[in-house]
């Protein structure tokens, strides 16, 4: 059995004192937890963080008194403790974009029988702050919190081709050198979700983050200052065929945000259009 153990300074004096240092190497831990994981012990905090074993001790001791992380003696392992929980419900529930998108992700899951998801960006991934799923029980299982990489999924394509030129540029070039070897795909799937999300207002891809799975995605810009978000409706190829993706639950995606713009702004929902077929530019697939 492992003992927790107050740490020592050891090598990782430097930062002793210094708050700011402390606070963000603090953040990296907690971020270091992600939706799948139930616990981590130090040596996965040390190889997700890169931070000396000193500094993890000292910080999660700290965290642990705080109530931010909960330590199992028997395991010698954390997890997410209540403090965490509490800030991310928080934040969470008083979001006045979640809260007026969910009856409208909801609608969506339930006409199309796939999974409706809402999503920002951090890092070089996205992750999910909420989703709403069908009935059917082939739905995808993600959940709050789940991450996604940005250049193979649609809520992340989506999100890419909303952004300023400026901050793209500069995320997409953190991509290339993060995956150098999928440089010249990655940068065509970012090239054709930009064509495709000015000409159609969404994206689509097919089989590009799992062979199986078939998605759109459409990013919205909240007016009252809050971060962007993307909005995404996934599912299996069977519920959601390459035609439907495009000529049905794309433009359904679309006028979502559209309606979750005009809802935020007191206004009334806009008026149903019919959908129309168009011609797919596949040349990023």
């Amino acid at each position: 059995m492992r003992k927790r153990t107050k740490p020592t300074d050891g090598s990782d004096g430097a930062d002793v004192g210094n708050s700011a240092a402390s606070l963000t190497r603090g953040l990296e831990i907690l971020r270091a937890f992600t939706a799948d994981d139930a616990t981590l012990g130090n040596q996965d905090l040390i190889d997700r963080t890169g931070l000396p074993k000193a500094t993890v001790s000292r910080l999660t001791y700290t965290l642990v008194g705080l109530g931010y992380l909960h330590y199992d003696e028997m395991l010698g392992r954390y997890s997410i403790g209540p403090a965490t929980v509490s800030l991310g419900y928080s934040a969470l529930s008083s979001s006045p974009v979640i809260h007026m998108a969910r009856p409208l992700m909801q609608e969506l899951a339930d006409e199309t029988g796939a999974a409706v998801a809402l999503g920002t960006r951090d890092g070089l991934e996205m992750v999910y702050l909420a989703n709403c799923r069908s009935m059917s029980p082939v739905s995808l299982r993600l959940n709050v919190g789940s991450r996604l990489p940005i250049y193979r999924t649609a809520m992340g394509l989506a999100y890419l081709a909303e952004m300023k030129p400026d901050i793209r540029a500069s995320v997409v070039d953190e991509l290339l050198k993060a995956e150098p070897e999928k440089a010249a795909k990655l940068q065509g799937l970012v090239d054709g979700a930009l064509e495709s999300y000015a000409k159609f207002g969404f994206v689509s891809v097919f089989g590009t983050w799992h062979s199986y799975i078939n998605a759109v995605g459409a990013a919205f810009r909240p007016t009252d200052g809050s971060p962007l978000v993307s909005i995404t409706c996934g599912g299996i190829v069977d519920i959601l065929p390459r035609d439907m993706c495009c000529e049905t639950v794309g433009p359904q995606l679309a006028r979502l945000t559209e309606r979750l713009r005009a809802r935020l702004q007191g206004k009334a929902d806009p008026s149903p259009t019919k959908d129309v077929p168009h011609t797919w530019n596949t040349s990023a697939e």
